[in-house]
């Protein structure tokens, strides 16, 4: 079963998200806390606009982490900054080329020479000769969506930078102990409180803005017949930020009294129609047909490559489906049960949870 952080609302130290957008908006730094099963780590973040020569040196000397720069696309895109080879990291962290500013800094690392890169990289009116590369500024490429496609820091510190009306660009740091491990929640509430920050989680995030915007809406609902059996209902998705459609098979109906089979699956095309042994797909069906009950949600992924394997599906597009299906409790249907553990995060914040897994053989 996935642990998950506590919400504001259980935890009396922890900040709603709009107390932490509110931070954002007066230039105030903040702690964020992922999920137990993704990374279990907080970050300080402040909006790209407030970061300053004291807000850098502060990260670099309370933080200890990797101080990095996180963007929406559009702004990198602005900058023309490619990623940095193929995102193979388990959390598929989307780091591009470092930056420098060309102009006004000496060695580059230095607080205030990383403060003015920062304020290069995302001015109104940036351009690639802004910059040059490599440098001592890590820009990250946010998922469009932010959190609700991905339950990561990047995506949390530019949709709150977003929220608060502020160009939509973070600073963040990972927080580290004096012994150079990682710091986790026990660790990073006294130390918020110590430094006078207020600390959240994305988990909170995710659900503030699951409770004021939708990026999937269901098109049409069918009775189909398979090529696995015959009464499913095949449900249409469309992801309203690119147009793309997505699909959930259900068998039956969606329990309210017991866990559901479920399956999220990147859809291939090749891999799923003339692979030469049976797919995931084909086994999944295959146990849910014998159940008689469950759901297969296909994501449909332009980027996919052929027989592909390790390629992992979104979940938070699959996680609001199953939302809006009325899904609670899952069985997740896999052949990677520690990998669907470490991505599949944020769960909570759609009102779903992992009670199990049936490995599909």
């Amino acid at each position: 079963m996935l642990k998950l952080v506590p919400n504001h609302q259980s935890h009396p130290d922890l900040a709603s998200a709009e107390e932490l957008i509110e931070e954002a908006r007066n230039g105030r730094m903040f702690i964020l806390v992922d999920d137990e099963d993704r990374e279990n780590e907080g970050d300080l973040i402040i909006p790209a606009q407030m970061a300053t020569p004291e807000t850098i040196a502060f990260m670099a000397r309370e933080g200890r982490g990797l101080i990095c720069l996180a963007m929406d696309a559009a702004l990198i895109d602005r900058l023309n900054l490619p990623l940095m080879g193929d995102q193979k990291t388990r959390m598929q962290t989307a780091f591009t080329v470092s930056i420098e500013a060309r102009e006004g800094v000496t060695t580059g690392i230095s607080a205030a020479d990383r403060a003015l890169t920062v304020q290069v990289a995302i001015s109104a009116d940036a351009k690639p000769d802004d910059i040059v590369t490599p440098g001592h500024v890590f820009p990250l490429r946010a998922r469009e969506g932010g959190v609700l496609v991905r339950a990561g820091h990047t995506e949390a510190a530019v949709d709150i930078a977003r929220l608060a009306g502020l160009r939509p660009a973070g600073v963040i740091c990972e927080v580290m102990k004096e012994d150079g491990t990682m710091a986790r929640l026990p660790d990073l509430i006294p130390f918020a409180k110590s430094k006078g920050l207020k600390i959240g989680t994305i988990a909170d995030l995710i659900a503030f803005r699951r409770a004021h915007e939708k990026i999937v809406e269901r098109k049409s609902s069918h009775t189909v017949t398979t090529k696995w059996g015959k009464d499913y209902t095949l449900h249409v998705f469309e992801n309203k930020l690119d147009g793309t459609e997505h699909l959930a098979l259900v068998k039956g109906s969606v329990l309210h009294d017991k866990p559901q089979l479920v399956r999220v699956h990147v859809e291939n095309t090749i891999a799923d129609l003339i692979g030469a042994a049976p797919s995931g797909l084909d086994k999944a069906m295959a146990m849910i047909e014998a159940e008689g009950q469950g759901i297969v949600v296909l994501i449909r992924d332009q980027q996919a490559k052929a027989f592909e394997q390790k390629r992992q599906p979104e979940y938070g597009i699959g996680s609001q489906i199953l939302s809006d299906l009325g899904v609670t409790d899952m069985i997740v249907l896999t052949s990677h049960q520690t990998t669907v553990a470490e991505t599949a995060t944020g769960l909570d914040a759609y009102g779903l949870k992992i009670t199990g897994y049936k490995e599909i053989v």
